[in-house]
């Protein structure tokens, strides 16, 4: 183990502004006699890269597949949602078939998904709003706009919140905005990179804000796998995590 990992930085209570800013990158583990105990977020990338190994950056999936994929795993399992991609794409020949087509018909294609109803509605708007706007239905030209331009356009679409955006920014555009899902908000929360009260539109930022941009992906990655395979919502295992000795919230 190298030296930087071997033990915790100390932040005198005096910096509290700086952590706060975000000019420090930290979590922070506990308060102590005017000393804060910190964890750099650079250790738990490295820490969980040792654990789960690493990823290369991939981000070349066809926007709008992401963009119907992920309003379609909204409030749903990946297997269900899966499905219901593929029962879609099976039903129709295009994206502009979808488009034209009664969002009954869409619904009754993707209902194996949930809330089928309500997720049509939203798909055929969607796509209906980017064939408008684009003149087709694609988002490719999104890829040369700056990322906080290319997200508030995403996100001015139906069903599109900051997770369905990121989403799509970061497995097709090549822009390293964070997806936060149920488990990098368990994990995130128990970790100390957010407080408690932190909702989870205001999560995707802030923890933006403290990963590196080269490193999202796998961040990404590697905290969605950490909390599907260790830190489970209920009864963590928390005797077999590898971030347990700087976890604020390990019951070791």
């Amino acid at each position: 183990m190298s030296p930087s990992l071997e033990r915790p930085i100390l932040y005198h209570s005096a910096e509290l502004p700086q952590i706060l800013s975000g000019s420090i990158h930290l979590c922070i583990k506990r308060y102590q006699h005017g000393i804060f105990e910190a964890v750099v977020i650079k250790e738990i990338i490295e820490l969980l890269e040792q654990e789960y190994g690493s990823c290369q950056w991939q981000s070349d999936r066809d926007p709008i597949d992401v963009l119907i994929g992920t309003i379609l795993s909204q409030n749903t399992s990946d297997a269900n949602s899966g499905k219901a991609f593929a029962a879609l794409k099976a039903s129709f020949d295009s994206w502009e078939a979808v488009a034209s087509a009664p969002a009954d018909h869409i619904a009754q294609a993707i209902k194996c998904g949930g809330l089928s109803q309500i997720k049509a509605v939203r798909i055929k708007q969607a796509l209906q709003q980017i064939q408008r706007e684009q003149g087709h239905i694609g988002l490719d030209a999104l890829k040369s706009k700056p990322m906080v331009e290319a997200e508030d356009y995403l996100m001015s679409l139906s069903g599109v919140g900051h997770k369905t955006a990121s989403c799509v920014l970061l497995f097709s555009l090549g822009k390293p905005s964070l997806p936060v899902d149920t488990h990098i908000f368990r994990v995130a929360r128990r970790l100390g990179l957010i407080d408690s009260r932190v909702s989870v539109d205001e999560a995707h930022s802030l923890l933006r804000q403290q990963v590196p941009p080269s490193r999202v992906y796998q961040f990404h990655i590697h905290m969605i796998e950490h909390g599907r395979r260790i830190c489970h919502a209920r009864q963590p295992h928390c005797n077999e995590c590898i971030l347990s000795r700087i976890c604020p919230s390990s019951l070791c």
